[in-house]
């Protein structure tokens, strides 16, 4: 059986596009392996807090992740960068130990055994290079910390007007669909 974790961050609920692909690609991949065990982590309706000195009680969210075998990460972007509520998810999977660990080398990715797909919805257009585009980027550096090459799937324009909002959640539906290629 097969682990399927999926994180949903987008506050805007049923009209996100994230959580369209994000659910898109659940079921593709749950299509193409068969025996799926899926758990699902809404961080909107279910919000992590932030780190504080003290830690916190949130431990379940590290077990989570290590136990899957597939992470489906839904990344909306807002002003810029990743929503809060998935950079609190994020501080607390990077735990030194755990996912990386610091060696004679520099630090070093503890989990790189599972599959991690990111679904990037955008207002606008941002292509490699430019100087606001902090959500691919930042996912991109953050995983590999951590051992892992993720994919990614892009919806981009969602704000630009409904006819680039359409064809934006149709680019990001066709590259679900190429996952499987």
């Amino acid at each position: 059986m097969t682990t399927i974790l999926q994180i949903d961050s987008s506050i805007t609920g049923e009209a996100s596009v994230s959580r369209q692909l994000t659910n898109a690609t659940v079921e593709q991949l749950a299509r193409q392996q068969g025996n799926v065990r899926l758990i699902k982590r809404d961080l909107v309706a279910s919000p992590l807090s932030h780190l504080t000195l003290g830690g916190s009680g949130d431990a379940d969210v590290l077990d989570e992740f290590l136990a899957a075998d597939t992470v489906v990460i839904g990344a909306p972007m807002y002003n810029f960068s990743v929503p809060s509520q998935l950079k609190a998810w994020i501080d607390r999977i990077l735990v030194a130990g755990q996912t990386f660990r610091y060696g004679a080398n520099g630090p070093e990715g503890l989990a790189g055994n599972k599959r991690v797909i990111v679904a990037i919805s955008r207002g606008g257009f941002y292509d490699e290079g430019n100087a606001f585009e902090h959500v691919e980027t930042y996912l991109k550096g953050v995983l590999n910390f951590i051992g892992v090459t993720p994919e990614f799937v892009h919806a981009d324009g969602i704000a630009v007007g409904p006819e680039q909002r359409e064809a934006g959640l149709a680019n990001g539906l066709g590259e679900v669909e190429r996952l499987a290629a």
